[in-house]
């Protein structure tokens, strides 16, 4: 089974999403994914309600899940860490104890813009709007991400 590990800064708004994109697209016998935050703020809360609808209006329902902090033990469970932003990747690569677990990190928005380092820009402070840009883009990243896994 491949495990996919979706990273933003408090695990409630870009990376449930991220998650539960990527679960739509993949069939669950054969991977496993799940998100986490580099920050504490918001662990075992749900997703932001913002991220909430935007994957409803979408048929994606990511009520069930819960706000957790990444950890080091999570470069052992998982084949595949994509994180949202500079500042994410940062805070995941200063926890890797070798090449190995830096290999598995990279920014998600690499796989529509690759090499060009672009981040998924956190929503929580704006509108709505800026849930559905964000939706937008996971769903084109996680469209490459699945077809180069299937």
């Amino acid at each position: 089974m491949t495990k996919i590990l979706m990273v933003c800064l408090g695990n409630i708004c870009r990376s449930p999403l991220a998650e539960g994109i990527l679960k739509s697209k993949l069939p669950e016998d054969y991977f496993f994914i799940d998100s986490a935050g580099t920050a504490n703020y918001h662990v075992g809360n749900s997703p932001d309600k913002r991220s909430v609808a935007v994957a409803r209006k979408y048929g994606l329902d990511i009520t069930n899940l819960r706000g957790r902090q990444f950890n080091i033990s999570d470069f052992d469970e998982f084949d595949m860490i994509y994180v949202m932003d500079e500042s994410n990747f940062k805070n995941v690569i200063k926890l890797a104890r070798n090449d190995d677990d830096i290999a598995k990190v990279k920014l998600i928005l690499n796989e529509i813009y690759n090499n060009q380092n672009y981040d998924v820009p956190d929503p929580y402070y704006g509108g709505d709007e800026g849930f559905e840009n964000v939706y937008k883009m996971l769903d084109e990243a996680c469209d490459i991400i699945a077809e180069k896994l299937k």
